[in-house]
């Protein structure tokens, strides 16, 4: 039974590796990349959860443990990370747009 359950867990890590492979080639956005690198990092807990009930020792699950932690962690800080840029970026269009603005009232008031 618990090799069904390895084999299952292995082939699922595998299949989400693959889909994550191929939303970081052709991902858009820095989102759709960290999201990718998110889905690595699930694969990557399940293959030691595999390799921890495969082998039946435990020291792959504190692997395991180890890499969701890290994982949550490096989530949060892209995303922070975009998050900023985005800001940035539409920062940057307004004041392109209040000086269009201001240009435009100076020249309409000159022609006056």
């Amino acid at each position: 039974m618990i090799a069904a359950g390895v084999v299952i867990l292995t082939i699922g890590a595998l299949v989400v590796a693959a889909l994550g492979t191929v939303r970081i080639v052709k991902g858009p956005t820095s989102a759709d990349r960290v999201l990718a690198l998110d889905l690595f990092l699930t694969a990557a807990v399940a293959l030691s959860i595999a390799a921890a009930l495969g082998t039946g020792r435990t020291v792959y699950l504190d692997v395991a443990i180890g890499l969701a932690l890290l994982g949550f962690v490096g989530t949060i800080g892209w995303a922070r990370l975009i998050d900023r840029a985005a800001l940035r970026r539409q920062q940057a269009r307004e004041r392109e747009t209040a000086e269009e603005e201001a240009a435009a009232a100076a020249e309409k008031g000159a022609r006056r």
